[in-house]
């Protein structure tokens, strides 16, 4: 692990941007009127080259201040909502660049599975913070988990709705009828979404539970199957086409973006404990932890191969290509950044809102009886990271951003 020295200074910045969060307001809702940063335009396609522009060194921010040691490192667990893999890389980057380390934290990374709630983890008091798509914990958090969103990492919807390309499955309204795949567990949201939207019940269509793979649609079995930008898509890619005996290409399928629908979810964000918020030694390990994390993800925009090859070797199942795909694919997510990485912006936040207490499951019932209240998400702890960040020289925007092209393999080997 790299080690950074000037320990002892970074958390006399965290201990200043406390008082200075706990001043400048005795609110604990968002501020929903503060001034982005930058105005920029997501990318949407992955052909754009290595980007020239040299980024802000995100990899020893710390070596111009004064040295200085922590006393003792603080301990965090977080709890991941899946495997290892590249959906994740800024945090492992955190630690494995020493980031956590330079803020006086000592990072666990427990990795999730399927019958792992993360912020059900987090509530339970098992961990200090939980990565969870938003609708999903704001499910959990009408029913009296007390979570809450303190930086929107991802600020675009990766879900997909993938198809053969001659299935003629070509928006939503063209589920009536046909075999639908999705995961359950609260992946489900933006499919029963679009399907409203489109004015269909989704208790009329054929729903399929699906595996969180693309075998159901190769094989015939679903016409449509729900895939992530960054995996799922990526395996049907890496299959090969029987009928050419080449990989199949984005051309033989009929891809449906929710974000593109209009009825994306915001999804991976950092959750905190809403109770221990008010612990000023908490708060302040809060901001701190938003700071390193973001510093990990602003390394992994600056260092797709380097961050796609570190979560492969901890082990991950995909192989070095998927993950390389993968991190290109999240970083579009992530970046650019107008307000700054994980600041919550509330236009997203409440069509996320809107769309939960509107979308109904098979039962008829809807993901939200009521808006979330206003304590649900804060941006006074990314606001706080934000500023040691920028105090370090980090780039939280990422104006510049280009994505780099990958070339996928057979198996994503």
């Amino acid at each position: 692990m790299r080690k950074h020295k000037s320990k002892g200074v970074i958390a006399a910045m965290v201990a200043l941007s406390f008082v200075a969060v706990a001043c400048g307001s005795d609110e604990t809702s968002s501020d929903t009127t503060a001034a982005p940063a930058e105005e920029t335009t997501a990318p949407q396609e992955t052909t754009a080259p290595e980007e020239t522009t040299a980024p802000a060194d995100t990899t020893a921010p710390t070596d111009t201040m004064a040295m200085g040691d922590c006393a003792e490192l603080t301990p965090v667990k977080l709890q991941l909502q899946w495997v290892t893999q590249a959906q994740f890389a800024g945090y492992y980057a955190a630690v494995e660049e020493g980031f956590y380390e330079a803020m006086c934290l000592d990072v666990t990374i427990l990795e999730g599975a399927v019958d792992i709630t993360p912020q059900t983890v987090l509530a339970n008091g098992d961990a200090d913070f939980a990565i969870s798509w938003v609708p999903k914990a704001l499910a959990s958090r009408e029913a009296g988990a007390d979570i809450v969103d303190i930086a929107q990492v991802f600020q675009r919807s990766g879900t997909l709705q993938v198809s053969f390309a001659d299935a003629g499955i070509a928006s939503p309204a063209d589920f009536a009828g046909r075999k639908i795949g999705n995961w359950g567990f609260g992946n489900e949201f933006e499919v029963f979404a679009a399907m409203t939207k489109a004015g269909i019940d989704p208790a009329t269509v054929e729903n399929v539970a699906q595996q969180f793979d693309m075998v159901g649609l190769l094989e015939g079995d679903i016409d449509a199957a729900e895939a992530m930008t960054y995996n799922e898509y990526a395996q049907v890619l890496e299959a090969i086409n029987p009928d050419t005996g080449e990989l199949y290409t984005p051309e033989d399928f009929s891809v449906i973006s929710y974000e593109d629908e209009g009825v994306g979810m915001l999804q991976d964000a950092i959750w905190a404990d809403g109770t221990r918020l008010s612990d000023e030694a908490y708060n302040a390990t809060a901001i701190s932890f938003v700071a390193a994390s973001l510093q990990g993800w602003a390394y992994c925009r600056d260092n797709v191969e380097a961050c796609a090859t570190l979560v492969t070797e901890q082990g991950s199942a995909l192989g070095l290509t998927h993950q390389t795909w993968q991190m290109n694919e999240i970083n579009k997510l992530i970046w650019p950044a107008e307000g700054g990485v994980g600041y919550i912006d509330s236009a997203a936040w409440e069509r996320t809102a809107t769309l939960s207490q509107e979308t109904k499951n098979l039962e008829g019932s809807t993901v939200l009886t009521a808006a979330p209240d206003a304590e649900a998400y804060t941006n006074d702890i990314v606001t706080a990271a934000h500023a040691l960040l920028e105090a370090m020289g980090i780039d939280i925007n990422g104006a510049d951003y280009a994505p780099i092209e990958v070339t996928l393999t057979e198996g994503g080997v």
